[in-house]
């Protein structure tokens, strides 16, 4: 018999915490969500949902926009 192992689906930390920030303003929070090379980390990684995944990708857009976040990094060249 043959048991499915996986690993454990990871929960979304802002469904989680409904009181923690989720703003351009908090560039701190939204490296978090960012590779190395400046691309944004998708859901099925991240762990978030997809409602706040949309949200996550908008605020580090705003956030690149008025240059709090790097559009790509250094090494990029």
């Amino acid at each position: 018999m043959a048991f499915k192992r996986g690993r454990r689906r990871k929960v979304c930390r802002f469904c989680a915490h409904p009181d923690m920030p989720l703003t351009y303003k908090e560039p701190l929070l939204l490296n978090q969500f960012i590779t190395d090379r400046g691309k944004i980390v998708p859901c099925r990684i991240s762990g978030t949902c997809s409602y706040h995944q949309r949200a996550v990708a908008l605020e580090i857009k705003r956030a690149r926009n008025v240059a709090l976040l790097p559009y790509t990094s250094n090494l990029a060249g």
